[in-house]
């Protein structure tokens, strides 16, 4: 069973890699990744603000499902 700290270094990982994926690191202007495991539910929110193309907030969802989608394979393991 991971410990909550690896959930949320897991998720965070995972949706800041799917970021830096889409855009070149000097191309995001701002990038706020916040995850919170608590009693076994998982919370994360990305805040992006980088060119339009490919949309940004487009891009910000798809982090949030890569990283809860890490998360379920970290958890299927």
């Amino acid at each position: 069973m991971p410990t909550d700290e690896e959930v949320v270094e897991t998720a965070s990982d995972a949706a800041e890699g799917l970021v830096l994926s889409r855009y070149k690191q000097s191309a995001i202007r701002d990038l706020d990744v916040t995850v919170r495991f608590e009693d076994g539910v998982l919370d994360v929110d990305v805040y992006l603000d980088a060119p339009a193309d490919p949309d940004p907030e487009l891009v910000a969802e798809e982090a949030v499902l890569a990283a809860e989608s890490a998360v379920d394979e970290l958890f299927d393991e």
